[in-house]
């Protein structure tokens, strides 16, 4: 986004309002037609009234595509990931099919040539680890940030990640061990580019532009479809993809097993390696979110529920930093959508401390009827249509389903239908019916 002259002197409302307008008429976008582009501002209008709880003219409807594009087109998920051509297919078939509120972009297909070239360890996917036709991917989860690391974490979360993550986590890049850290650089630099000439570090480089140099394919397809769907007049619903402090850390770092026990041997490193990466989420959010039409930032939740801690743990060691990196988001204008995995029920008083209209929770698992009389006049709230329906049920029952969903959730505005979960393989009836279904019992 190209911020105009002033924007730090900016309200956070102001601040907001122009990404709002820039999402309803994206720079450089040159529509299908005169009803393509008529239809896109409608569905943008549509969401923005949702967000901002209010009553639109009908419930908009985000539908759980998941990586079901990839089956409907009669691939897998394997086969996307390595054919870019298959994957933009697949996602423009889906497009073209069905009607929809909010395209489901192909954004999380990871290229799996990239993950290849660096020998990547943090996940396991279709072909490497996991069967041909598994329809997505596995954490591998490790202590890859070790038990004594906080230290260097925190003094310098860059050099860490740079020297030590990297090489844990990705076979190809083990020569950047051999780095040096970057203080030399202020005054005498060829000190550290020295380092540059030894073999290992310079294979690490190389590997590091052969990957950046396939993103960029990667990259392009992507953006096509991106592309292609904006001019049909259907919007994306995300701008970039952040997430918890202690999910960052907890994920792809400590592992859950080791995060767990750090709430209990050594608190005050953990909260203070969360306070540390708290600034540098809100910025990478701000970064991608500028470079989009869209103002939203989806977070997915993992070890926040229920069945992870307990309510006191959540309120020391899991909201406050997630609300400072919320609230970040929010003073730059930005929309934070938190994806709810899990039980939040008796998270709900909890996280309805953040100012109304700004905020969208996004519930896997829920009482929709709580959550609607909680969080009603607080924030917009999605969901939660069981993926087990959407997998075994009819078209019927689906629209069933949607129905009660739209009559507990939708007076006032404030309600966004979706599935609890993507569906990544199933019967494309049902997605045909769950827009059925929105229009003839969501209109307002």
């Amino acid at each position: 986004m190209r911020k105009a002259k002033g924007w730090k002197k900016m309200t956070p409302e102001e601040k907001r309002q122009k990404r709002f307008e820039k999402w309803l008429s994206p720079p450089g976008i040159t529509f299908d037609s005169a009803q393509a582009e008529a239809d896109y501002i409608a569905r943008v209008t549509r969401v923005i009234k949702a967000i901002q709880l209010e009553e639109p003219d009908r419930v908009p409807l985000m539908t759980p595509a998941g990586n079901f594009p990839a089956y409907y087109a009669g691939y897998n998920l394997k086969t996307v990931m390595s054919d870019y051509d298959k994957l933009k297919a697949a996602w423009l078939k889906f497009l073209h099919d069905f009607e929809l509120d909010l395209f489901p972009g192909p954004g999380l297909i990871l290229s799996a040539r990239q993950l290849e070239m660096i020998d990547h360890k943090l996940h396991q996917w279709p072909g490497n680890g996991m069967a041909d036709d598994v329809p997505m991917y596995q954490f591998v989860e490790k202590e890859y940030m070790e038990t004594d690391d906080y230290d260097a974490f925190i003094r310098d979360p860059t050099d860490y990640l740079l020297r030590t993550f990297l090489p844990r986590t990705n076979g190809a890049l083990a020569g950047l061990r051999k780095l040096a850290p970057l203080t030399p650089l202020v005054s005498l630099p060829m000190f550290y580019m020295n380092r540059f000439g030894d073999p290992d570090v310079r294979a690490a480089l190389q590997t590091m532009l052969d990957v950046g140099a396939e993103g960029v394919k990667w990259g392009a397809v992507i953006g096509e479809v991106g592309l292609a769907a904006m001019q049909a007049g259907v919007p994306s619903f995300s701008g970039g993809f952040s997430g918890a402090p202690f999910d960052q850390i907890g994920d792809a770092m400590r592992g859950t097993t080791a995060i767990m026990l750090d709430m209990y041997r050594q608190p005050e490193k953990l909260l203070e390696a969360m306070e540390r990466i708290t600034p540098i989420l809100i910025n990478e959010a701000v970064e991608t979110a500028d470079m989009s039409s869209c103002p939203v930032i989806f977070m997915p939740l993992h070890k926040g529920p229920d069945g992870f801690m307990s309510g006191r743990q959540f309120e020391t060691f899991y909201w406050p930093t997630l609300k400072k990196v919320m609230s970040g988001m929010i003073d730059e204008g930005l929309v934070p959508m938190l994806f709810a995995e899990g039980d939040y029920e008796s998270r709900l008083e909890i996280i309805r401390d953040m100012p109304p209209g700004k905020v969208i929770w996004y519930f896997e698992t829920m009482n929709m009827a709580k959550a609607k009389k909680i969080l009603g006049n607080n924030a917009c709230i999605i969901g939660n249509l069981p993926i087990t329906l959407l997998m075994t049920g009819t078209p019927s029952q689906v629209k069933d389903g949607c129905r009660r969903l739209i009559e507990t959730c939708a007076p006032g505005g404030g309600y966004i239908l979706s599935g609890s979960a993507s569906l990544n393989n199933g019967n494309p009836d049902n997605l045909h019916a769950m827009m059925e279904a929105v229009k003839k019992y969501g209109v307002y």
